[in-house]
């Protein structure tokens, strides 16, 4: 089915207590969180709002190798201080969880995951980012992670998408369009050259889908979704009073493949990126 929609739908790789792992450990991260000045700080001059932008896309192109804290807009006031919880802060936290906290290496390279890779017939497979989600109302466009992760050839990069709690029809659960993944990429985000500003960029643009080509796919707590690189998919606003936690990470075939100099995304001499079978 992977190979044929472009998407795999497998409940229980997690047990419920690994899942409850995993968020009590964010919330400790979360408790102890430093936040960045950029994001506390409220500006009233378009040249201090261009600064802000440029701190923020700082923040974010410099983040592959780091563990860093990306939140909703409107949760802090003109002092910088926040005016929701701090759990109900954040959009997600990325991108190197996988590489520098322990419980989320442990779960990145387990045994279930490297066997479940291993059938799919990758060989020199490395780990490109991970993120923490929240999904506490944002929506999540149409889009195919190929955009963001270009590899030549294409096929190369692989989502692992893990329900740390159920995700539903309300709550905002994945919809994808089956088998979209055979149609390739209509656009790319790259980086601009140095000096310049924004630091990225879009070529190309998102095609039209019509919403009857997408299928929902709900998820149990513990349960995952691979998720090809190139399968066109999206998720509507959280409209329910749950949370809906998940950890994710991004997987690439590195045996013959070129990851292009053009992502956002670079390995780093801090963090190259790291093999999924050690």
């Amino acid at each position: 089915m992977y190979r044929d929609e472009g998407y795999l739908v497998l409940d229980g790789l997690l047990s419920p207590e690994e899942c409850d792992a995993l968020r009590d450990r964010m919330s400790e991260i979360i408790e102890g969180m430093d936040v960045p000045e950029h994001c506390r700080t409220q500006f009233s001059t378009d040249h201090d709002e261009q600064l802000k932008k440029q701190g923020n896309a700082d923040y974010f192109i410099t983040s592959g190798d780091k563990i860093r804290f990306f939140f909703e807009k409107g949760v802090f006031d003109d002092k910088g201080e926040f005016i929701v919880p701090r759990e109900h802060s954040l959009n997600k936290i990325g991108h190197a969880l996988h590489a520098y906290e322990p419980l989320f290496k442990a779960v990145t390279h387990s045994p279930k995951i490297q066997n479940l890779v291993k059938k799919l017939g990758l060989i020199a497979p490395v780990i490109l980012q991970s993120m923490y989600i929240f999904k506490v109302q944002f929506i999540l466009t149409p889009h195919q992670d190929a955009t963001f992760l270009y590899t030549q050839p294409l096929g190369r990069v692989m989502g692992v998408w893990i329900a740390l709690e159920d995700a539903t029809l309300e709550n905002g659960c994945l919809w994808f369009i089956p088998g979209s993944h055979h149609d390739g990429i209509s656009r790319r985000m790259v980086r601009t050259p140095k000096g310049s500003f924004p630091l990225t960029d879009f070529i190309g643009r998102e095609k039209n889908y019509d919403d009857k080509l997408f299928v929902p796919g709900p998820v149990k707590k513990g349960g995952a979704v691979l998720i090809h690189g190139e399968v066109v998919h999206r998720s509507a606003a959280n409209t329910s009073d749950a949370s809906r936690h998940v950890y994710t990470f991004h997987i690439m075939e590195s045996q013959s493949t070129v990851w292009s100099p053009e992502n956002w995304l670079q390995p780093s001499e801090e963090l190259p990126f790291p093999s999924l079978y050690t």
